[in-house]
């Protein structure tokens, strides 16, 4: 039976989200301000939001269930995800934030349509079909996340975590579109940031510290100290700290971040953002990795690593605190399954109604049928959740990895290679998208399991360059390529 603290710190909770959403939705009512808030976000709110988004469910259950089981091995993860953040932030937030108020894009494929003058709607349909499939799968493990959370903090069945957290989810993202999403999401990271925190350093403390910690480690299992895991400089350890590395090639590029860029304010939040949005990810991951470890000494015997988090909550806090611990790790799940609804709908309603089936609709028409559209796709996931997927770090990895593959080479390509042709963009998303399911049905248990992001990258950029030189670039694309390169070296 849940604890009364618990369930009014949960309450509270649950009435500042749905007051954020009534709240958002005075600019919900036209396709611009449902879908990117009419780029009117501060520094803060894209920066946390943007990492909230980023990492979700995965990182309060799923990173520090990979730190439990496989201990140091996971701060791979940690380099990997800083140095993309970072990258991100530094190269790639700017030149786009260019070109796509240059374009007045208010989705990815418009940017792509426009910077490779598609007057066929090729890469919007292409698009839309890679971001609907990714983004269900994605859903699907954020709603497997939320029915775990309910079900260890709450008490609730597994059913009915999953569809009070999909009820919760649903309204303010419908109601109060991509404002509502990005103010809550920066709520929640700011809780995610402090709850890891505070319980790495509560978890260290109760494992003896430090020394006793480490000591503890190293009699239970040594390959729990190493960097490159029980396999060391072997090519499976080389290749596992590869894989981990690599989930951070997402944060450069993926579709749910890059509008993170899109509805900034201006190049100044751009610039301050990108310093909280590295601190944000630091703090996020070592957490994380260090809670999961220290969890390890002090819970040895966990049937489930992804329980990890909610076990130390629970035996570690006063009941108040734990309260606490539930909001953080409903708000992470919540802050992906939100951006990515949105994401999806504005692939449906943007992408596809407005611009292909039916431009002659109205505004607010439109934006009707983004808030159906939320409810609909949400609605459609919650049956696959209600089976339980068991293993959320790698069921969202590989999502993750299906949406970067498609979409970051390409992009990356057009913000700095000038040379980038419509028809290398077309086979560089389909070519990185086949290959994360390909590589996943056929090849991953050959190569030590090697993450399906590494190959769908490097065959998606591998093709978007080969094609697009044996093709012929947009025309007049020089005045619009320097001045987006101007913009990125403006300090």
């Amino acid at each position: 039976m849940v604890s009364a603290p618990v369930l009014i710190v949960f309450i509270a909770y649950l009435v500042v989200l749905l007051g954020l959403g009534v709240w958002g939705r005075r600019v919900s009512g036209t396709v611009e301000g449902y879908y990117l808030a009419e780029k009117q976000l501060p520094s803060w709110v894209i920066a946390f939001s943007a990492n909230a988004t980023g990492e979700s469910g995965w990182l309060l259950l799923g990173l520090t269930g990979m730190g439990y089981l496989v201990g140091f091995h996971a701060l791979w993860v940690v380099f990997g995800e800083v140095l993309g953040v970072a990258v991100a932030w530094l190269l790639v937030a700017r030149p786009f934030k260019a070109y796509s108020d240059r374009y007045e894009a208010i989705t990815v494929p418009d940017f792509l349509e426009a910077r490779f003058r598609d007057d066929r709607n090729r890469l919007r349909i292409v698009s839309t079909v890679i971001i609907l499939g990714m983004v269900t799968a994605y859903l699907v493990a954020q709603l497997v996340a939320t029915g775990k959370a309910f079900e260890t903090f709450m008490g609730t069945s597994y059913a009915g975590g999953v569809l009070l957290g999909a009820a919760i989810t649903l309204f303010y993202t419908s109601v109060g579109g991509y404002k509502a999403v990005a103010y809550t999401d920066f709520v929640q990271g700011l809780l995610m940031a402090g709850g890891l925190l505070v319980l790495a350093l509560v978890g260290i403390h109760s494992a003896g510290g430090w020394s006793s910690m480490i000591e503890t480690l190293r009699a239970t299992d040594p390959a729990l100290l190493m960097v490159f895991g029980q396999h060391g400089w072997s090519a499976q350890g080389i290749l596992g700290a590869l894989s981990f590395a690599g989930i951070g090639l997402g944060f450069l590029a993926a579709p749910q971040l890059l509008t993170r860029f899109m509805a900034a304010r201006d190049d100044r939040q751009i610039v301050h953002g990108g310093f909280i949005a590295i601190v944000c990810i630091i703090i996020f991951d070592l957490g994380a990795v260090f809670a999961g470890i220290a969890g390890r000494v002090v819970f040895p015997v966990l049937n489930d690593p992804e329980t990890v988090m909610p076990v130390m909550s629970e035996e570690l806090f006063p009941a108040l605190i734990t309260g606490l611990f539930v909001v953080v790790v409903t708000g992470a799940i919540m802050s992906t399954v939100d951006s990515i609804l949105i994401l999806a709908s504005s692939s449906v309603v943007r992408d596809l109604l407005q611009k292909v089936l039916r431009p002659s609709f109205s505004d607010r028409r439109l934006t009707r049928y983004g808030k159906m559209t939320t409810i609909v796709l949400g609605l459609v996931a919650i049956p696959f959740a209600l089976k339980e997927v068991q293993v959320i770090f790698w069921f969202v990895l590989f999502a993750w990895s299906g949406l970067a593959s498609a979409f970051a080479p390409v992009v990356l390509c057009s913000l700095f290679w000038r040379r980038t042709t419509l028809q290398g963009a077309l086979v560089g998303m389909i070519g990185g998208c086949l290959t994360v399911l390909i590589w996943v049905v056929a090849f991953k248990s050959q190569f030590y399991n090697l993450y399906e992001m590494l190959p769908g990258f490097l065959v998606g950029g591998a093709l978007t360059i080969l094609v697009s030189l044996l093709t012929q670039p947009p025309a007049n694309i020089d005045a619009e390529f320097n001045a987006a390169l101007r913009r990125r070296r403006d300090p």
